[in-house]
């Protein structure tokens, strides 16, 4: 196979369908363990995630998948949405689930590794079906026919202790960033809640703002609720294209809670959607868009600023759009404003439900928030901007620095299990005890939900 390096000789090298067949064993309760099909950690229990997913009333009717089984996620393969369970669990019905015709000719970890190298990716990507990069399907025939590298499975066992033990030390130096992440969003959070709820004027007096959670502000400040400052508007614009409607980019769940500003640069959805929705969801300088559903009422009405307006752009369902009105608020004080910890646990609060929450467009309109002169909110902005600029830069560095240790780590991997680094003599030292606390580091924050993208159609 032209797109894999020589293997070595004694490694046996066929179609997967040699190894693998389709199966298609449904649930008939529902109640079994649900697994989540990542990029990064392969099939795991969603119980285990920390990831914002969203969760069907029902699951009766879902696949079955049991140890060693591949799954996929059709519509996310050209994203590494698959691997290898190692638990007897169910997953959405548009997933493919490809059982061995032998139960130990592969060790399920070693699958995880080898069917999530760039060059099986490139391989989904270019044997998918699609007219768009975001909507390719990768379906059972085009998979069945790819080429699988087996070493001896006792080959396979020592590969995968070689790369936990390196995956061990990859993590440790994950979580040290993560947490001088940690310390300075922690830092720049308190600069942030101080300056719109206090201001940065040292020399004013201040006055009962009659609201506990808030307590005083400064004498020359108004209360306000959201209704009064700013247009709110749901959507309910999904991801689906539909040859009656206008081609659209969206902003999607994902856009809003992973980034403080939607810009025209970033990499968004392809989408249709009708002209009305275009007209109401259209994003405009100064929009602030919010989350308003999440597992955890701690990721409800998250938000982002629009600081440009962005025709074609459209805010896409399970998100709130804030239009503030002219003159009464600046569109990044309302975002520093809602972003704010204190002010931001009023919707906490106000989020209702058991396995998923929701904000209701009541409980976004009456919420509260302190509100200077125009003026002032614009010299607040900018002071935080300077503020929490050096706080930013460094955030930025730590995040670089994460994106090299996991290059560094693909390439590793993709060199071991294809052979190109014989680990036949590696023995395990004292510092390679592999921890599972930490191998859980792996997935995390780089981590989006690819469960929550469904979809039995076709192009």
């Amino acid at each position: 196979m032209q797109w894999l390096p020589p293997v070595p000789e004694h490694w046996d090298e066929q179609r997967a369908k040699v190894f693998f067949r389709e199966v298609d064993e449904r649930s008939r309760t529902g109640e079994e363990e649900l697994l989540s099909v990542s990029h990064l950690t392969g099939v795991t229990p969603r119980s285990q995630k920390n990831v914002t997913m969203f969760k069907s009333a029902s699951y009766v009717g879902s696949k079955l998948c049991r140890p060693g089984d591949i799954v996929i996620n059709t519509l996310w393969a050209w994203m590494a949405a698959l691997g290898a369970s190692r638990h007897v669990g169910i997953v959405s019905p548009a997933y493919g689930v490809y059982r061995p015709h032998r139960a130990d000719s592969f060790n399920p970890a070693y699958l995880d590794y080898l069917l999530r190298t760039r060059a099986y990716v490139a391989e989904y990507i270019g044997r998918s079906t699609g007219i768009r990069s975001s909507r390719l399907r990768l379906y059972p025939n085009q998979f069945l026919d790819i080429a699988l590298i087996q070493p001896p499975r006792t080959e396979q066992d020592l590969i995968v202790a070689y790369l936990r033990a390196q995956d061990t030390h990859i993590a440790r130096l994950i979580r040290a960033k993560r947490d001088l992440i940690g310390l300075l969003t922690e830092q720049k959070l308190r600069i942030i809640d101080h300056a719109v709820t206090r201001g940065i004027d040292s020399s004013v007096g201040f006055k009962p703002s009659g609201i506990e959670w808030l307590g005083d502000v400064p004498l020359h400040w108004d209360i306000a609720l959201v209704k009064h400052v700013a247009d709110v508007r749901f959507s309910g614009v999904d991801k689906h294209s539909h040859d009656h409607e206008t081609s659209v980019r969206l902003c999607n769940y994902t856009d809003v809670y992973k980034n403080d500003k939607i810009t025209g640069d970033m990499d968004l959805m392809q989408a249709t959607a009708t002209a009305g929705e275009i007209a109401r969801l259209t994003l405009k300088a100064g929009d602030v868009i919010i989350t308003k559903d999440s597992e955890t009422p701690d990721d409800i009405a998250v938000p982002a600023w629009v600081p440009v307006g962005l025709p074609g752009v459209v805010c896409a369902y399970h998100l709130g759009l804030l239009r503030p009105e002219p003159g009464r608020i600046e569109g990044e004080f309302l975002f520093r404003a809602i972003g704010s910890a204190r002010i931001a646990e009023q919707f906490h609060v106000l989020a209702t439900g058991v396995t998923r929450f929701a904000l209701g467009k009541h409980d976004v309109k009456n919420a509260v928030i302190p509100l200077p002169p125009i003026g002032e909110q614009k010299v607040i902005c900018k002071w935080i901007a300077d503020e929490c600029k050096p706080l930013e830069e460094a955030i930025l560095r730590a995040e670089d620095e994460i994106k090299l240790i996991r290059e560094y780590r693909d390439r590793q991997i993709a060199d071991v299990v294809t052979g190109q680094v014989d680990v036949r003599g590696w023995v395990p030292g004292p510092d390679d005890v592999v921890a599972e606390e930490d191998l859980a580091l792996l997935g995390g924050d780089e981590e989006i939900d690819t469960d929550g993208e469904q979809d039995d159609g076709d192009d």
